[in-house]
C-alpha cells in the first residue's frame, strides 16, 4: 500500500514545518513500512543548523522516523478512522552520516512490540543504501476528542 501526502495529513496531527514524512511508498501492516522524507535546501531549519555546511538536524531524523512510526502503528493495529495523538517515550539512536540538502531519507519501520496503546518500533533512515541513522523508539497513543 502507498499513501500521499493528503492521507497521511489524516493520520498524524503534524503540519508544515513539521511534517517530516513526504509519502509512503510501502506499507505491510504489523511487518514493516517504507516512508520518504526530500530534504530541500529550502527547509526551514537550514538556516542556522550549519548556515556554513547545512546538516539536517539528528533530532529531526528521529521525528521523520517518528512520524513513519505513527502511520505504521496507525495502520497495524487497525486505527483507521480514529484521531489520535503520539508521544513519544523512548528514543535510542545512533546517527553514522550527516544528511545534506539534496538528500532523500528512506526510513523503514518494524515491529518490536506494539501494545493497543503503545507500542516499540526499530527504525532505520537511509540515503540511497547507505544507512544514516537508525533508532529503537518507544511511544503511547490517546484518542483525540
Amino acid at each position: 500500500m502507498e499513501l500521499d501526502i493528503r492521507e497521511i495529513q489524516k493520520i498524524i496531527p503534524h503540519r508544515f514545518p513539521f511534517l517530516l514524512i513526504d509519502k509512503v511508498i510501502d506499507l505491510q501492516p504489523n511487518e514493516k513500512l517504507v516512508a520518504l522524507k526530500n530534504v530541500s535546501v529550502n527547509e526551514h531549519f537550514f538556516a542556522g543548523h550549519f548556515p556554513q555546511e547545512k546538516v539536517m538536524p539528528g533530532v529531526l531524523i528521529v521525528e521523520a522516523m517518528a512520524q513513519a512510526g505513527c502511520i505504521y502503528f496507525y495502520y497495524s493495529k487497525d486505527m483507521q478512522g480514529k484521531n489520535l495523538t503520539y508521544y513519544l517515550a523512548k528514543v535510542t539512536a545512533k546517527f553514522l552520516k550527516p544528511v545534506v540538502p539534496g538528500d532523500q531519507l528512506r526510513i523503514e519501520v518494524t515491529t518490536m512490540k506494539l501494545m493497543p496503546k503503545a507500542g516499540f518500533l526499530k527504525t532505520c533512515a537511509f540515503v540511497r543504501d547507505d544507512m544514516v541513522a537508525e533508532a529503537e523508539i518507544g511511544f503511547s497513543v490517546r484518542e483525540r476528542p
